[in-house]
């Protein structure tokens, strides 16, 4: 558990899920240039948890439990340090006063309070100054609770980098004082795309796999669409946009059980026990879908949303409409254009128009150097090319993809395609 140790698999659900608002919550009564003091406050309930749980089980209500641990804990804190130091500057004056101190800090403990604090750090997370990987890991660090080396792996950094990019990024965070306010409907407005295109990130992080432990980090995915249900519950962040992001995180989620085989292999889209996929996760993306379609304007969300729910509806690959998400990879390339979309596009007009109309569509990427050290570039090929009956050509692709594979499933998969050449499989 990146929050507070080593804890059993439910409780330390519970704690990632808790972090975040708990570390905002206290946040937002120290100040951010408190940051720092907050975090370990909230460590510290945590880890007073483990202990007391250990002893007298756990209690009916651990969320609460854990509200009033972090709350005791910051009027300890305020009252060991308010001679030394200023906290936040509009509850200043009322904490350092014992006859208001109390009143105070229950004020924000309570639900609605922590709710839209979650919110004030996410939209703090995603500051303008930051870069956006930045961005990401400040998320995953503050409000998903995980640790350095749980957030190195994710992104294939080593701690030390880890360290230095969330260090400089919580710099930034301190100088702003305070919280970002969720109320001014034009300051939520213009950080709105940012918090987007974080959460995308998170989940991406997840779902392809970047990691050296894992192809699928389902806990990335679980806290993307966490997140990004709480913004598309308030009022201002309810737009279509949001309801976009939401539905192309549950719409891929729902096939995140299917993309590994009962021991532990990758398996691709064309593989994949489609009865294994999320009935319900599907049902929320696709209505998540629906409401997306109020607005005028159509994002790189709507577009990848709209052909995960192509796969999403087909009852088999050789069902799935692939000359409707050709047309949809096309105008994504037009609003968002990338060497990985065009890879996409790429594998998509193999279905549709055959092998060789694939091959040249993946020849034809721009900037393809980009894709190097993408292992599924090079498998792509491979694919493509044994489809042709090429098997010397394809052999190459897959044995290059293996030696760029980033986990042990990866390195399987791989495996598994380069014995298929072989005539093996």
């Amino acid at each position: 558990m990146g929050a507070a140790g080593a804890a059993p698999e439910g409780i330390d659900h519970l704690f990632r899920r808790e972090h975040g608002r708990m570390v905002a919550t206290v946040s937002r009564i120290f100040g951010m240039h408190n940051l720092k003091l907050a975090e370990d406050a909230v460590q510290d309930a945590f880890c007073r948890a483990l202990e007391v749980w250990k002893v007298r089980g756990l209690p009916e209500n651990p969320s609460a439990w854990l509200i009033t641990a972090a709350k005791n804990r910051a009027l300890d804190v305020i009252r060991r340090e308010r001679t030394a130091r200023r906290f936040a500057p509009e509850l200043d004056r009322e904490l350092r006063s014992e006859w208001t101190l109390v009143q105070a800090v229950e004020e924000q403990f309570s639900a609605n309070a922590i709710r839209d604090d979650l919110l004030r750090m996410m939209f703090s997370c995603c500051h303008p100054a930051m870069p956006e990987d930045a961005q990401v890991a400040l998320i995953l660090n503050i409000l998903c609770g995980f640790g350095v080396a749980e957030i190195a792996a994710a992104f294939m950094l080593t701690p030390a980098a880890s360290t230095k990019r969330i260090t400089r990024a919580k710099q930034i965070l301190a100088r702003s004082k305070r919280l970002f306010e969720v109320t001014s409907r034009r300051d939520f407005a213009a950080r709105l795309p940012a918090v987007h295109r974080a959460l995308y990130l998170l989940f991406n992080a997840g779902y392809h796999g970047a990691s050296a432990e894992a192809a699928v980090r389902g806990e990335l995915c679980r806290e993307a669409i966490r997140l990004a249900r709480a913004v598309v519950e308030h009022p201002l962040g309810a737009v279509p946009e949001t309801h976009a992001v939401c539905a192309l995180m549950c719409l891929n989620a729902a096939r995140i059980s299917a993309r590994l085989d009962f021991a532990g292999n990758l398996l691709s889209l064309f593989e994949q026990d489609r009865r294994r996929w999320d009935q319900a996760l599907i049902a929320q993306g696709l209505a998540f879908l629906e409401s997306s379609a109020a607005g005028a304007n159509i994002s790189e969300y709507h577009v990848e949303a709209a052909i995960a729910a192509v796969h999403a509806r087909a009852p088999t690959v050789e069902a799935t409409s692939w000359d409707e998400i050709v047309t949809l990879y096309r105008l994504l390339m037009q609003i968002r254009p990338s060497p990985v979309v065009a890879l996409n596009q790429a594998i998509a007009i193999c279905q549709s128009a055959g092998a060789s109309a694939g091959l040249a569509a993946l020849q034809a990427i721009e900037h393809a150097d980009r894709l190097a050290a993408y292992p599924f570039y090079s498998a792509a090929f491979g694919e493509l090319e044994l489809r042709l009956g090429h098997r010397e050509s394809a052999r190459g692709h897959f044995r290059t993809a293996l030696g760029l594979a980033r986990n042990p499933e990866e390195q399987r998969f791989f495996s598994r395609r380069l014995a298929a050449c072989e005539g093996r499989i």
